[in-house]
């Protein structure tokens, strides 16, 4: 019987790219986000190898999570994998300068976005005796850096409730992995600078970034790990890079 996969954020970026590699190896996919054309187009590309569906939600709201969840049809209900990748970077400042909105956007949608999906999910996994988590943190999470003060909290709040995941559902055959990416090409530095594509692009500027593929081939190895191996935790740089603001360019 195929597993069945639910993914945030799949309708760009990591989450898309997770979305494609689970495809490829006959993972049915729940694909959530909030832009219903991106996510349509996705499930009916990715139709013609497995099964899939999607929802249409905002993280941060814990009463659509769970009324997206529980309008599932019970053919869907059985998620073997959740893979919780929604998340954002508003802004880089001072904790001095900082934008009130931009804190709680980032502390709403790393943090109580996750635990809201999280909660809707992981009761079903209890029940079955079986499931996989799969968060996505950040290097972020493992070293604050200037003007980053909120989004390094939040990303080390994932770190955290990935500890506290597992020490509670391992007993109930749950495995809980933590990925923490570093430099990834992705719509984040454009989300970030808020539309800015001239500073998005210099992010990545004379070095080559990992790709959305790079981290979706790291949760493809995680979820079909052995029964006897979980990957609890694990940080992916890119070549030219040694630390989280550390990058050796050309």
């Amino acid at each position: 019987m195929s597993r069945i996969a639910l993914i945030t954020g799949a309708s760009s970026g990591i989450g898309k790219a997770t979305a494609e590699a689970f495809a490829a190896i006959g993972i049915d996919l729940i694909l959530c986000g909030r832009r219903k054309e991106r996510l349509e187009e996705l499930a009916v590309q990715l139709g013609q190898k497995v099964k899939t569906t999607f929802l249409v939600f905002d993280v941060r709201s814990y009463k659509e999570v769970t009324e997206a969840v529980q309008s599932l049809p019970e053919a869907w209900k059985n998620i073997d994998i959740l893979i919780n990748n929604a998340g954002n970077a508003h802004g880089l400042s001072s904790i001095q300068e900082g934008d009130v909105a931009d804190w709680d956007a980032m502390i709403d949608g790393n943090v109580q976005g996750l635990l809201y999906v999280s909660k809707a999910v992981i009761n079903g996994m209890i029940e079955r005796g079986k499931g996989h988590i799969v968060n996505l943190s950040s290097v972020a999470g493992k070293q604050t850096y200037a003007n980053g003060a909120v989004y390094c909290a939040s990303k080390k709040a994932v770190e955290a409730i990935s500890e506290g995941m597992r020490l509670d559902l391992t007993q109930h055959g749950i495995k809980v992995t933590n990925i923490a990416p570093g430099a990834v090409e992705t719509e984040f530095s454009l989300v970030r600078f808020k539309g800015d594509e001239t500073r998005a692009s210099k992010v990545y500027e004379g070095f080559d970034p990992l790709l959305a593929q790079d981290i979706a081939d790291a949760i493809v190895y995680a979820v079909n790990a052995p029964a006897r191996v979980t990957i609890a935790d694990l940080t992916i740089y890119a070549s030219a890079q040694s630390a989280p603001t550390i990058i050796f360019r050309k």
